[in-house]
């Protein structure tokens, strides 16, 4: 069955109005028991508590648009079941996430149940033969998928560290990889892109600065899970492989970059790379002397010239694919050395 894209627009729509609607609701219960963000270190910027748990709303607007979709147009036992490879194991690590918002867990436990995640997100993908792209080796196939979720769902956590930048990113990098799953017709893959799309949209509308809730770990967590598989699944059908992976890179680029200027940086300081701190690019970006929200939207611009460019490769492939890659390749390269030559700390 084939679905056009105002009813997968229509679908992210009714997401956006759903999370937008229930994240209020978020909000009080999150203040009601303690769950809040104080202000007691000096990497956080807001001057009052904040609210978690807007990644509960988020985590609940995916989930119930995502099965209430396949049970108003299309609900097979395969496509339940395809579905529930992504959507229980991105529960179970936003469970994990919540508990740590909650009550606070050290690094360890959290790498650790991250890569059991991985593992068997990674097991059932090859298992199952839903990688989008895929190597010749079954052994690098999984090495290679834990390496990714494990590494996206860390870059996404460590993302989220300013009012919207990170569910504006998200929601950038959804939109472009919905356009080109839906041009591949793989409609599972488009379904849950567009509704994270909504969902990230919804509550940004109450996290954008001065945010008035936080998606807190839970968040952060389920969605590392859902754009890691996502993108894992993505298959662009562009040859050679080189250009198909360059795609999901592209689309994760500045992720990718946050987390590498920040690991780089207290790598060269001497200090643990899971230690917080002011030496993301947003805080950089506010250090060079911009305000937050257009860091926010700097951030989103850059999401989005590098989704661009994913969807470039994927539309002009035998034209245009080495040479986007390699503008995008110097375009990061450019930004990480930028980023490096701001002070870490301020």
């Amino acid at each position: 069955m084939e679905y056009s894209v105002s009813q997968f627009l229509l679908l992210g729509a009714l997401t956006f109005i759903f999370v937008g609607a229930i994240t209020p609701l978020m909000r009080k219960i999150a203040i009601s028991v303690g769950a809040v963000d104080a202000p007691n270190l000096a990497r956080k910027s807001q001057k009052e508590p904040v609210p978690y748990l807007g990644g509960v709303a988020i985590a609940i607007g995916v989930v119930g648009a995502s099965y209430g979709s396949l049970l108003a147009v299309d609900f097979s036992m395969e496509t339940f079941r395809l579905a529930s490879f992504v959507l229980v194991p991105a529960m179970a690590i936003s469970l994990m996430g919540l508990i740590d918002d909650l009550k606070g867990l050290e690094p360890w436990p959290r790498l650790i149940a991250q890569t059991a995640t991985g593992v068997i997100v990674a097991v059932i993908l090859t298992s199952t033969d839903t990688m989008g792209v895929a190597f010749n080796n079954t052994f690098l196939n999984y090495a290679v998928s834990v390496l990714w979720i494990v590494g996206v769902c860390n870059s996404i956590n460590f993302f989220d560290n300013l009012d919207g930048g990170a569910a504006g990113t998200v929601a950038v990098i959804t939109f472009f990889l919905f356009f080109i799953a839906y041009d591949r017709q793989q409609i599972l893959v488009s379904a849950l892109a567009i509704v994270t799309m909504g969902a990230t949209a919804g509550f940004l509308m109450w996290n954008r600065a001065p945010a008035k809730i936080y998606m807190g770990d839970a968040g952060a967590l389920f969605l590392g899970i859902i754009i890691s598989v996502l993108t894992i699944r993505l298959s662009p059908g562009v040859v050679p492989q080189v250009k198909s992976f360059a795609i999901p890179l592209s689309l994760m680029a500045v992720p990718i970059l946050d987390t590498t200027v920040a690991v780089t940086s207290r790598i060269y300081r001497g200090i643990s790379p899971f230690q917080g701190g002011t030496d993301h690019l947003s805080h950089r970006l506010m250090r060079a002397g911009l305000q937050r929200r257009a860091t926010a939207f700097t951030l989103w611009g850059f999401a989005a010239f590098y989704g661009a460019i994913a969807l470039a490769i994927y539309t002009w492939p035998d034209t245009w694919g080495y040479q986007l890659m390699a503008i995008g390749g110097v375009a990061w390269l450019v930004k990480l050395v930028y980023f490096l030559r701001i002070p870490s700390e301020g």
